[in-house]
């Protein structure tokens, strides 16, 4: 019993880290390595506060937020291709499934695909640039990985394909 209840924890554990930091109360003012002052209450994670955040390897998180005020949107996906998705599409509904074995193999592969490590939000010093637009972070073995659903911006590749197929095979969306 044990076991399934600590499996169960840890991506909640996640989630309650990258909710605290996607809710702007993770960490107040400068981060450790940013000289620069970020804006307070901007709700989004920010390069170096929470970059040594990482899931298991083979599994991914997507989180995803519109703007500052809108509702958590989490996506967890298991190794072995279980889901759960927690108010993915905005309507609060919680829904399960599983990826079948052609996108699991697929995502397994983009997962593992050494060039992730220079997506992470650290490698690009990513910096959010838009407001009110939907941001998605995808966590993942290698780090967190943030874009935005917004003009101009473009999406790292491998992210790019993994939030794609998560987009497609869950209820989870790719735009606000």
């Amino acid at each position: 019993m044990a076991p399934a209840l600590w499996s169960r924890l840890a991506p909640l554990s996640v989630a309650a880290l990258l909710t605290a930091a996607l809710a702007g109360c993770s960490l107040p003012g400068i981060a450790a390595d940013d000289p620069e002052p970020r804006p307070a209450g901007t709700g989004l994670p920010q390069p170096g506060q929470i970059g040594a955040a990482t899931a298991e390897k083979g599994k991914v998180s997507l989180l995803q937020k519109v703007g500052t005020d809108g509702p958590l949107r989490t996506l967890n996906v298991e190794a072995d291709g279980r889901w759960e998705c927690v108010d993915c599409a905005g309507d609060g509904v919680t829904s399960t499934g599983t990826l079948d074995p052609e996108q699991v193999t697929r995502l397994q592969g983009l997962l593992a695909d050494p060039g992730l490590a220079k997506e992470t939000d650290q490698a690009r010093a990513y910096q959010v640039t838009c407001i009110g637009s939907l941001t998605s972070s995808l966590l993942t073995s290698a780090g967190l990985i943030t874009s935005q659903d917004c003009p101009g911006e473009e999406r790292p590749p491998i992210a790019e394909e993994i939030l794609l197929l998560l987009t497609q095979a869950t209820p989870a969306e790719i735009t606000d």
